[in-house]
C-alpha cells in the first residue's frame, strides 16, 4: 500500500474509461484517500459512489473553482499530498478550420487547467512539507500530433511538459516533485467515438508492441510517480506508448 493515508486529488475522473478514473481505482487500492474532480457532475458522483470517495464538479478552466475544490478537500481530509492532473479534451480539426472558441477550449482545459490545479494545490503541499504532482500529457506533444489530436491539442500537451519541468525545478526546494506521463494511443473513448475501432486497429499495427495501451497501464505509471518509489524523480517525462515514439 504505497500510498497509505495519502490524500490525492484526481482531475478528469468522471468518465468510466478515463485515465483519471483508472488512477482513482488504483490509488484507492494502494491506500490513498481520493477526491475526484470532473466537469460532469453526474459522472463524478457515480465515480465517487463506486470508490466510496468524494466527488466534486469542477471546471478546471476556472481558477476560483479549482481553489475552492482543493480548499474543501484539504479542510475535510486535513491536507493534500498528491495531485493527478488528467482532465483533458481533444479535437482533430485541421489548422485552418480551428475556430477561436475551439482553440480556447483545448488550451484552457488542457494547459490552463493543469496550471490552475497546480497553483491551487501547491500551498497545501508546502504545508505538508512536500508532495507530488503528476501531469498527464500526450505523445502528441512530443510528435506534433499525428495520431488524432491536431495542432492546438499538440501545443497544449507540449505546454504541459514544459510547465511540469519548470514547476519541478522551481518546487524542488519545497520537496514537491512534478512529473509528466505521456501516453500514446489508449484504448478508451477519449475522442467520444471519433476514433473508430478500424482507426484504432490501424494505429495498433504501427505500434511495436502491437496494440493500444489501457488506462490502467497509464495509471500504473502515475502511481509510481506519485509514490516514494519515485522519490528522486522530478521534471521527468515518462513515455507510455508501446514503442510508438522512441527517442
Amino acid at each position: 500500500m504505497v500510498l497509505k493515508d495519502k490524500l490525492a486529488i484526481i482531475t478528469g475522473a468522471g468518465n468510466e474509461q478515463s485515465i483519471g478514473r483508472a488512477a482513482a481505482r488504483l490509488f484507492t487500492a494502494h491506500g490513498a484517500r481520493v477526491v475526484l474532480l470532473d466537469l460532469d457532475g453526474d459522472a463524478v458522483a457515480d465515480a465517487a459512489a463506486e470508490l466510496d470517495a468524494r466527488g466534486v464538479a469542477c471546471d478546471v478552466r476556472d481558477a476560483d473553482a479549482c481553489r475552492a475544490a482543493v480548499r474543501r478537500a484539504a479542510a475535510e481530509y486535513g491536507g493534500v499530498d498528491l495531485l493527478i492532473s488528467s482532465a483533458g479534451v481533444v479535437h482533430g480539426t485541421r489548422v485552418m478550420e480551428i475556430t477561436a472558441a475551439e482553440y480556447d477550449q483545448v488550451l484552457d482545459v488542457n494547459l490552463r487547467g493543469t496550471f490552475n490545479m497546480a497553483q491551487a494545490v501547491i500551498p497545501y503541499l508546502r504545508e505538508r512539507g512536500g508532495g507530488a504532482i503528476v501531469c498527464v500529457s500526450s505523445i502528441a506533444g512530443q510528435a506534433g500530433g499525428g495520431v488524432f489530436g491536431s495542432s492546438h491539442y499538440a501545443a497544449s500537451k507540449a505546454g504541459i511538459m514544459g510547465l511540469a519541468k519548470a514547476l519541478g525545478r522551481e518546487l524542488a526546494a519545497d520537496h514537491i516533485r512534478v512529473n509528466t506521463v505521456a501516453p500514446g494511443p489508449i484504448d478508451n473513448d477519449f475522442t467520444h467515438g471519433r476514433m473508430t475501432r478500424a482507426i484504432k486497429d490501424a494505429i495498433a499495427r504501427e505500434i511495436p508492441l502491437g496494440r493500444l495501451g489501457t488506462p490502467e497501464e497509464v495509471a500504473n505509471v502515475c502511481l509510481f510517480l506519485a509514490s516514494d518509489l519515485a522519490s528522486y524523480v522530478t521534471g521527468a517525462v515518462i513515455d507510455v506508448n508501446g514503442g510508438l515514439l522512441i527517442h
